[in-house]
């Protein structure tokens, strides 16, 4: 079928007719009105045959004259991809020779530089194009309709654009339309001076509601409306970039994105939120709290994959709110600042009542705080012993973490995931690994206020340069002499890729460089590694290998990481005796304490990232078994691959095992959101209930050309070129370069080992990229937002980490 009438088309013939077609033939099969017209499909382009005949019969069947000829590409209006602008429409088409020219044309413009960049961002690797020719309508007014407000991500708006004429005008951005925000509900009344009226924005909005049910999601349609003032409705497609919307609730809620403060951006794995919660949830129940087993932490939400805190109760409390500000400066200050905008918003206005249950915090700071006072007190007053004992704590949850015997069945592995895969490592203190990790936290804070108005910034930083005993700046240390041992075959390791060399790793074939010794001790490791649902390093060591080969690139020797770490050690214990000589002068008192607790957090507050090192071993064995059970699940039927397990959530699984539950089409759905959502290339930091992007409703600050602003991260300056970096795998990064990332966590840091600075669009000062970045002594300025799209790779730019700037200083 070479040719096919609008009105005979509907969804299911996508592959057929194109995303454009489609659209428009369920649009008129719900009866909206739509200019007559007819799709010649895929079948011509992939003959390369043009049917000019039946093209030019079906133009005069239409009645001739004028007709619109437009590009309708199988990948084309896709919930992820709109493809707007990518490929070519020609308005005014009249006769029979242009006809079949535009649609040559159409068929041309798939292959644009422009759209096959386009196509490659999005992983899509084959497509087809079909060509849609209606009547041209002749519109006094046109423009677009947004059932979604597409720069907030507002639910609960309609936007509309409107200009005189045709609508292509506003599509290209050539005119400064007529803007329109209309409520769901309520009147639709115009701005005065607007072209349109009440009565024909009443029209949009209800055509907008019916194409929304209808579609089932927020759309971008196209309108026009002609000299009779009759509505046309040209194309209606998926508003592609807004962040999916919280669940619903009968109040407005304001949820605070946790991920990122840790270096974690991606979507979480749905296993990996649901044992994670599950968790968790031993912890608290072993603290006194009142747990719901059906979701043991109510509060953290899955929104896009990301998880939310909800933090509605805490706002609307008088109390806590005021103490909200200073909590929140840990998340940076964009997000800081948006929910401070919240808390002069009437729909936070406080409430009467408590955020938790009174008895249940009582009850858990009766059990915890004994302990606390008794764990912290003697981890400052001894030290080398405290982190003795975290070292040992570590060392026992590993060897408590016991699967079941071989051979044992699903439900026995299932049974050992949820009840005792965490026991060991979630007990109310970790086996001692707490008190000592939370004393090195205080001790690396207090200095800064107790020195505050006599050590700068920068000088409190450079106390925290070469930071000893922290497990990740180890784990770094012990790759970069897994790259001094590959120096005697470095043309293999850097002419080979990445995912060859784990390959041949795999199967034996590379030379002994420590690689195995490696992974035993941190092959547990990955980016994103608190998601259960994420391979580790012992699986896919290909990451590794791409970071041995930056390292080998290496060629001065005074960039060699473990000599800049030692120097930014030897600096800091310099600086300490600095400011303890310069403030015991002034402050005698003041400047002992502070000397004491800079001594003390050289020797604790490295340990800040134990607590989690220590959980990744039971992570590591409980994602064995559940992808075990997942293989098992394969052999009944019930998954396509052992890996599908990592969709589905704990009780899924448990209806799969017991229940011989078929999971298959609800997993295929989930791995498509969730690759979509790895695509995506900013997440809110803060979210209302309705869709609202906080954030977005800032007003723009000043701006000084060429420069961005952030927040400090580590203090120094650093001038090279950028390399932009999205995911950390088989990332390459040439030494005295500054990384630009969207975020970092542990499985990024093996990368700041040859960098000269970093630069982040999220984080904390207490995350572990800007913390890793001032143990190396290297500069980075954190949460400058779109900083990976302001900045291309190989512009020359100078980062300020202690002003929190960035300045692009240009391409050459």
């Amino acid at each position: 079928m070479r040719l096919i009438q609008l009105s005979e088309i509907d969804s299911s013939m996508i592959d057929l007719v194109g995303g454009k077609a489609a659209g428009l033939g369920e649009m008129i099969k719900v009866g909206e009105r739509v200019p007559d017209g007819f799709c010649l499909t895929v079948e011509s382009y992939a003959s390369r045959d043009l049917p000019e005949n039946e093209l030019i019969d079906a133009y005069e069947r239409l009645g001739g004259g004028r007709v619109a000829v437009r590009s309708s590409a199988t990948a084309e209006d896709l919930p992820d991809a709109s493809f707007a602008g990518q490929q070519d429409t020609y308005l005014d088409v009249e006769g029979a020779g242009p006809l079949l020219d535009a649609v040559r044309r159409c068929w041309d413009s798939l292959h644009t530089e422009r759209a096959v960049a386009y196509r490659a961002a999005l992983g899509i690797d084959e497509t087809a194009m079909a060509v849609v020719v209606q009547r041209m309508i002749d519109p006094v007014a046109a423009g677009v309709l947004f059932t979604a407000n597409p720069i907030t991500g507002c639910r609960t708006e309609m936007i509309v654009d409107a200009a005189l004429g045709l609508g292509t005008a506003i599509v290209e951005g050539t005119v400064v339309p007529d803007h329109y925000v209309l409520g769901h509900q309520g009147p639709a009344a115009p701005d005065d001076g607007g072209c349109l009226d009440g009565d024909q924005l009443e029209e949009l909005r209800e055509a907008g509601r019916r194409l929304q049910e209808s579609f089932g999601s927020p759309q971008d349609i196209e309108w026009a409306i002609d000299a009779d003032g009759t509505l046309w409705l040209l194309q209606s497609r998926p508003i592609t970039t807004l962040f999916p919307a919280p669940p619903h609730t009968d109040d407005m809620r304001l949820y605070l994105e946790f991920g990122h403060i840790q270096g974690m951006l991606r979507p979480t794995t749905p296993m990996g939120v649901s044992l994670l919660k599950t968790a968790s949830g031993m912890w608290f129940k072993g603290v006194g709290a009142t747990v719901d087993p059906r979701d043991p932490l109510p509060r953290l939400v899955p929104i896009g994959g990301r998880l939310y805190f909800d933090l509605t109760g805490f706002v609307r409390n008088k109390t806590m709110r005021n103490g909200l500000r200073t909590s929140l400066e840990v998340y940076g200050p964009r997000v800081q600042g948006a929910v401070e905008r919240m808390l002069d918003d009437p729909r936070f206005a406080p409430r009467r009542g408590l955020p938790f249950r009174l008895g249940s915090a009582v009850k858990m700071t009766a059990r915890v705080a004994p302990g606390a006072a008794f764990g912290l007190a003697r981890s400052l007053a001894r030290p080398d012993a405290a982190r003795a004992r975290a070292y040992r704590a570590v060392q026992e949850i590993k060897r408590q973490t016991v699967p079941p015997s071989e051979p044992a069945t699903s439900a026995e592995r299932f049974r050992w995931v949820v009840e005792d895969s965490h026991r060991a490592v979630m007990s109310p203190d970790m086996m001692g690994i707490v008190w000592p990790l939370m004393a090195g936290i205080l001790a690396g804070t207090v200095p800064s206020g107790l020195l505050k108005g006599i050590a700068a910034a920068e000088e409190l930083d450079i106390v925290l340069g070469g930071m000893p005993y922290n497990v990740t700046t180890e784990m770094d240390l012990a790759l970069w002499q897994v790259a001094v041992s590959a120096r005697e075959h470095r043309d293999l390791f850097l002419g080979t890729p990445p995912q060859e060399l784990a390959a041949k790793y795999r199967a034996g074939e590379l030379p002994d460089i420590g690689m195995a010794g490696f992974l035993d001790r941190y092959g547990m490791r990955a980016a994103a590694e608190i998601d259960v649902g994420v391979a580790r390093w012992a699986e896919d060591p290909a990451p590794l290998f791409a970071t041995i080969a930056n390292y080998l690139r290496v060629d001065d020797p005074g960039q060699a990481p473990d000599l800049r770490f030692r120097q930014a050690a030897e600096r800091a214990e310099k600086m300490i005796e600095t400011l303890s000589r310069r403030t015991r002068r002034t402050r005698p008192v003041r400047g002992r304490l502070a000397t004491f607790f800079m001594r003390r957090s050289r020797k604790l507050t490295g340990l800040r990232e134990i607590g989690k090192f220590a959980w990744l071993s039971p992570l590591q064995a409980a994602r064995r078994q559940l992808l075990l059970i997942g293989a098992d699940l394969v052999s009944r039927g019930l998954l396509e691959r052992a890996g599908d397990v990592m969709f589905l959530d704990l009780p899924e699984v448990r209806a799969a095992v017991h229940d011989g539950a078929d999971h298959r089409a609800l997993v295929a759905a989930r791995r498509a959101e969730y690759e979509r959502e790895l695509r995506r290339p900013a997440v809110p930091g803060a979210l209302l209930s309705d869709g609202t992007d906080v954030e977005a409703l800032a007003p723009p600050g000043p701006a000084e050309d060429g420069v961005l602003t952030g927040m400090a991260g580590a203090a120094g300056r650093a001038t090279g070129r950028a390399r932009v970096i999205r995911d950390p795998a088989d990332a390459r990064i040439e030494p005295g370069e500054i990384l630009v990332a969207p975020t970092t966590d542990p499985g990024w840091t093996p990368l700041f080992l040859t960098t000269a600075g970093l630069v982040t669009e999220t984080g904390s000062p207490m995350a572990h990229g800007p913390t890793v970045a001032r143990e190396y002594g290297i500069p980075a300025v954190i949460c400058v937002r779109n900083a990976t799209h302001e900045i291309k790779t190989g512009q020359l730019i100078t980062i300020d980490g202690a002003a929190g700037t960035v300045r692009i200083e240009g391409n050459g």
